[in-house]
């Protein structure tokens, strides 16, 4: 899963350092260039909601879902990477992304089947932090290919990932969901002894179910994502994160480029400085769910907002990175200054996203796979429209000016984290979906 979800998220940044190319080829301007990363993000983020719920159902199982939507991902970007004009090669980037997205949401749901709860925090952090690898290490590798090869050897690199990660699939993944490794035991056991009326729990229920259930089935995500206020609101938060994530790589160029003078390939190398603080972050973090979280877990009272703590160092960690980075990006500071400001960015990341992950994958445990969808959407939907405006908010506020506005949002969400450790109980008894008793 891990390595899954690495090849897919380079596919995003990867594709940065190739603009100018496209630009050059189509004819077209930055901003139209900038949709071939907002399109694919957006479908990343849109494919979940279809997917999740699908993979939550008896029948299907998420085997055949992670399989058959990787597959059609692979044959997708020949496609996009032999796009003759710029609106096929549009289309197909969002399409693509669309195919490409089970693995941003199911993957918490088959992290959730494999592994008991007190493992869970730990795994999911590890999962969560190869979707943080992947965008770090696209402008990297994009730094130097995009310049020498061209900008569709970008595709070409996160395809031939993804395709061994589909050669490995088809040998070595197992069906991880419960209901349907009892549903296709039942068909075997009806099949092996004749007696039809061996059947499934799942089957019993779904004896009762109409097309209108199953429609309401596979709306799940989206009704968890906007009628459930834990959810609506962490994922809000979420998205916020993500959006200014992806507002601020836009900002690299201009910093590194024209104010630093680096070229394409030096530009991806200062994204090492975001993957340093994230490698002395992680296992802060990760102790902290051995000595903290994991030992309250199996006692009585334990519940799931005691996950969030270490968000609370993550949402000032993320304001403080973007004043930083944005009022020392000058020719008069050496370039290891922002460098720096930008690491800040790791413990905002790492604390938030895996305390978010944990919280909402502990209080809608029976729905992991559909409530990651709706994360998956808000982080894109902000993922995929932020960028567009990226280059003309620097170039019109300035470096310092465009940080400190996104630095102003980050403050304006920072008591989110804070609520919901204080009054999230509250408010999970008021749902009928969260879990109220742990």
């Amino acid at each position: 899963m891990c390595i899954l979800t690495f090849s897919f998220y380079i596919a995003t940044s990867i594709y940065v350092p190739g603009e100018p190319g496209i630009m050059e080829e189509f004819g077209v301007s930055e901003t139209v260039a900038t949709l071939g990363l907002s399109l694919f993000t957006f479908g990343y983020g849109t494919g979940p909601m279809l997917w999740s719920p699908m993979s939550e159902m008896p029948k299907l199982g998420r085997s055949p879902i992670f399989f058959w939507t990787l597959f059609g991902f692979v044959i997708l970007q020949l496609a996009v990477g032999f796009a003759p004009n710029m609106p096929v090669f549009l289309v197909f980037r969002y399409i693509s992304g669309f195919f490409g997205s089970p693995c941003l949401s199911t993957g918490g749901g088959t992290v959730s089947d494999i592994f008991h709860p007190s493992v869970v925090v730990y795994v999911l952090c590890i999962w969560s932090s190869a979707g943080i690898g992947g965008p770090v290490f696209g402008p990297i590798v994009g730094g130097f290919l995009a310049p020498a090869k061209g900008w569709r050897w970008t595709i070409w690199v996160y395809t031939w990932m993804c395709t061994f990660v589909l050669v490995i699939m088809f040998f070595a993944f197992p069906e991880t969901s419960a209901p349907n490794i009892l549903y296709q035991r039942a068909k075997r056991l009806r099949r092996t002894t004749g007696n039809d009326r061996l059947k499934s729990q799942s089957e019993i229920d779904a004896a009762h179910h109409t097309a209108k259930g199953h429609l309401m089935l596979l709306s799940r995500a989206f009704t968890l994502t906007f009628f459930e206020p834990i959810a609506l609101l962490m994922n809000i938060y979420a998205g916020l994160v993500y959006g200014v994530l992806f507002i601020w790589f836009e900002s690299f160029p201009i910093v590194f480029g024209e104010i630093y003078g680096f070229d394409s390939g030096q530009q991806g190398l200062v994204f090492i400085g975001i993957f340093i603080f994230a490698l002395i972050t992680i296992p802060f973090f990760m102790w902290w769910l051995k000595v903290n979280l994991v030992p309250k877990m199996s006692k009585p009272g334990f519940k799931p907002e005691m996950v969030l703590p270490p968000t609370f160092a993550g949402s000032l960690a993320l304001p403080m990175c973007l004043f930083w980075y944005g009022w020392t990006s000058r020719a008069s500071i050496h370039w290891i200054v922002p460098i720096i400001g930008s690491g800040l960015f790791s413990i905002g990341v790492v604390t938030l996203f895996n305390s978010l992950f944990n919280y909402l994958g502990i209080t809608y445990s029976q729905y992991a796979a559909s409530i990651f969808a709706g994360s998956a959407l808000f982080r894109a939907t902000f993922g995929a429209v932020f960028p567009l405006f990226a280059r003309q908010l620097f170039r019109q506020l300035g470096i310092g000016g465009g940080n400190s506005l996104l630095g102003g949002l980050a403050i304006l969400f920072l008591p989110i984290p804070f609520f919901f450790y204080y009054y999230g109980d509250k408010v999970r008894h008021m749902s009928k979906n969260a879990q109220h008793d742990m």
